[in-house]
């Protein structure tokens, strides 16, 4: 069957299309995305302000007749943080099925960690022992321990990629202070976690997923996304450590000039490289694995899994 699964994410809406069935891998078919910034939208009360609500309904409708245009006999919608934390996110999720039909889900941050861990377990198998999962977000920071399909631990942060940049690092390039600052508030929330995560002992495998690590793997050497899914992709404590300070030394379109950085996501870089490395340090890995699924598919594989056997 054709499915689509629609994540409207703190940057973006993204709409991916599959072709899945029970025990297949689910291969991709279209994939449909639209910047937003929800999480750049609120006003100072919180709330998705009125122009915002009015672009989410529009790019929703756009993604919803993509994917009536590409066959999907059902589309799996849900929200993350953006949507989440918004003070009238009942009022927006409200117009949003009035005027599109969509009921979107809003997913806590715990079930956005252990969805990507499903993914992430599904993609490595059981062969990958325990696995220690890291996903930086537009909004949270998502990390999830275990060696089955549900994690022992899962907890989600605030510590998203875009909600540092607009709350922490105003400058462009930004203040060495506000650098600074941003890197002790981040691992301090880290470090809360790290003690209901080490009582299960040292994983066999860390991996992390989200367009913030893969840019960072990417600018520390790791192949780009046109040389395909399959091949390993890794970054290192090391070369994070030695890509930090040049970061924070950069403007936003210098840092777009790097290899596999958008000019959508560069100003977000940083901040996103900072949390990356606070949490790689406080749980002492020296290297992690880029695993290419994500929320997305464990969303997909969630839906797979309950479907009725033929």
């Amino acid at each position: 069957m054709r499915l689509g699964v629609l994540d409207v994410g703190s940057n973006t809406v993204h709409l991916l299309v599959v072709d899945a069935h029970p025990g297949a891998r689910p291969l991709p078919a279209h994939s449909h995305k639209a910047e937003l910034r929800l999480a750049e939208l609120l006003d100072e009360g919180g709330a998705i302000a009125p122009g915002g609500v009015e672009r989410l309904i529009a790019t929703v409708q756009g993604a919803i007749q993509a994917a009536e245009d590409k066959g999907c006999e059902e589309v799996l919608p849900f929200a993350t943080s953006a949507v989440r934390e918004a003070t009238n996110a009942d009022a927006v999720l409200e117009r949003v099925k009035l005027e599109t039909g969509i009921d979107l889900q809003v997913l806590t941050g715990e079930e956005e960690a252990r969805l990507t861990f499903l993914a992430a377990r599904r993609w490595f198998g059981w062969s990958a022992g325990k696995l220690l999962l890291l996903d930086i977000g537009g909004g949270s920071l998502e990390i999830a321990y275990g060696i089955d399909e549900e994690p022992d631990a899962a907890v989600s942060l605030p510590l998203g990629a875009g909600r540092l940049t607009s709350g922490w690092l105003p400058g462009d390039p930004p203040d060495p202070a506000d650098v600074r600052t941003l890197r002790r508030h981040a691992r301090a929330q880290i470090a809360r976690t790290v003690g209901e995560f080490s009582r299960f002992g040292k994983p066999d495998h860390v991996v992390a997923t989200s367009k913030t690590f893969k840019q960072l793997a990417r600018i520390a050497g790791s192949p780009g996304s046109e040389k395909g899914v399959y091949l390993r992709r890794v970054l290192t404590r090391p070369s994070l450590e030695e890509w930090v300070p040049k970061l924070a030394a950069m403007t936003a379109d210098q840092r777009a000039g790097l290899p596999g950085v958008s000019e959508g996501r560069a100003p977000q870089l940083l901040a996103g490289a900072l949390v990356a490395e606070g949490a790689m340090d406080l749980f002492g890995v020296d290297e992690l694995e880029i695993c290419p699924w994500a929320l997305r598919e464990g969303v997909i594989l969630r839906r797979l899994d309950h479907l009725p056997e033929e």
